[in-house]
């Protein structure tokens, strides 16, 4: 079983790629949308990117793609993170970051329910690194996650370089997706839980989550369970539930500052009343 503890160095962190020179900023706004006692997110990897970097694909399998499998197994964003600098949007200067939730009064820096992040993000040449993506784990869970399968799907700048914003991505109970690399047992090594339990490999396509009559079912075996730093699941959300918003603006270049690196800048963060 993971633990929270294995984030708690990355408090704040915000390790970003690419090109400095004549960079366009953007402010990006991470917001767990559950309710109160629901489903917890684990820190965020997103990039910005001229669209050559696929994170994966439905109906494939998670082997295929490079990464995917331990952001929904574990929200380890490492192996995607060299992934990304690998591909060919890495190699055409493509920025990357990897977002914590900024703890505060012992809270983990996962993203709980209610919570949210703003932050800075330099994404170079807006005439090349034209799209946005995300992925985020699920949590607990033993292998659902969040991401944007089309690498066109958020396209923040147009092939001009001219800024598209402010662009809300709204997420939904219906856009998770079931990697296919562990089976859904909350009680057989649900990372994050503390239910317990060794985890059960296998190997099936990536599918979107709630296709099976078993899914639903699935989340609300979590209801009165803890998670690893001893909240208590107290909802599962449906289908049509938002469970997570990301709200991405422009940020003017300062008077001066317009060819400085403002990347990696941890703006703030609320919990919502």
């Amino acid at each position: 079983m993971l633990t929270l503890s294995k984030f708690v160095p990355m408090v704040g962190l915000l390790a970003v790629t690419g090109a400095a020179a004549s960079a366009e900023t953007i402010s990006i706004q991470i917001e767990n949308t559950n309710q109160s006692d629901g489903f917890f997110f684990t820190p965020f990897w997103v990039a910005a990117h001229n669209g050559g970097f696929d994170s994966y694909d439905g109906g494939a399998l998670a082997s295929g793609f490079p990464g995917i499998t331990e952001i929904a197994e574990t929200g380890n964003t490492a192996p995607i993170s060299a992934a990304f600098s690998a591909s060919a949007a890495g190699a055409a200067g493509g920025a990357q970051a990897t977002v914590a939730s900024v703890a505060f009064d012992g809270d983990a820096p996962v993203f709980s329910p209610g919570e949210s992040t703003t932050f800075d993000l330099d994404v170079g040449d807006s005439t090349t690194n034209r799209y946005f993506s995300y992925a985020s784990m699920v949590i607990p869970s033993n292998d659902l996650f969040v991401a944007n399968g089309n690498p066109f799907s958020h396209e923040i700048f147009d092939a001009a370089g001219k800024f598209n914003g402010p662009l809300v991505i709204s997420i939904y109970g219906r856009d998770v997706n079931d990697n296919g690399s562990e089976v859904n047992d909350a009680f057989a090594g649900a990372a994050f839980s503390a239910n317990g339990g060794d985890s059960i490999d296998e190997s099936v396509f990536i599918r979107n989550f709630f296709e099976s009559d078993d899914d639903a079912a699935y989340l609300s075996s979590f209801i009165g369970s803890n998670t690893a730093n001893g909240a208590t699941i107290g909802s599962a959300f449906g289908e049509d539930d938002l469970i997570a918003r990301i709200t991405i603006t422009q940020v003017p270049a300062p008077s001066g500052l317009a060819g400085l690196a403002l990347g990696g800048l941890v703006a703030g963060k609320r919990r919502r009343k």
